[in-house]
């Protein structure tokens, strides 16, 4: 069977197709329907799936997601399903800190083992495939530290931005006229 791309299906769809009528006598069929009868519907190239079938080609192959609430995972994809739910192994979770030391502060970042990790598909927002001969390289600007020292200091980060994210909901709230306490939550 050819496959037709769709180049080929807008060209044959404006091209008029002679055969010949159901009398036996020369007819004119438009071209998508005599298409169609030859050939069964068109098949679209591999690049316009959208769907969770495009997680076949990342099967076995290192991987690195940013979810909803922020956090950096790396990790062997091994199974999925209809709902792009992800199963990894060799799962790191990677955290990024700025430390506010004078007179420069320093950009750290760690590395800590999760094992094997499941991830709900709706969680996911970006997802790409690791290049394995940079993989070992630390980011650009940043330097490995001690994982207790970065995730604390993460931490810290993290409740000072909530703290912050409530005290400007509350004056948001006031502004207008309501209540946003639990309104909803800032991503990052």
């Amino acid at each position: 069977m050819h496959k037709l791309s769709l180049k080929d299906a807008a060209a044959a769809a404006t091209a008029p197709v002679y055969g010949r009528s159901k009398r036996g006598g020369p007819s004119q069929q438009s071209g998508p329907q005599q298409l169609q009868q030859q050939q069964g519907p068109p098949q679209l190239p591999p690049q316009m799936f959208t769907t969770a079938a495009q997680l076949l080609d990342l099967t076995d192959k290192k991987l690195l997601l940013v979810l909803r609430d922020g956090r950096k995972l790396s990790g062997i994809l091994r199974s999925w399903d209809q709902f792009a739910n992800l199963v990894l192994t060799n799962t790191n979770e990677r955290f990024f800190v700025t430390t506010s030391e004078n007179p420069k502060p320093r950009n750290l970042y760690c590395d800590v083992s999760r094992g094997t990790y499941v991830v709900r598909g709706e969680n996911v927002l970006l997802l790409g495939e690791v290049d394995l001969d940079k993989d070992e390289e630390p980011p650009a600007g940043w330097e490995k530290g001690k994982a207790e020292e970065v995730v604390e200091l993460h931490r810290a980060a993290e409740a000072n931005r909530k703290h912050k994210d409530k005290i400007r909901s509350r004056k948001g709230g006031n502004l207008w006229g309501g209540d946003m306490e639990n309104s909803g939550e800032v991503l990052f």
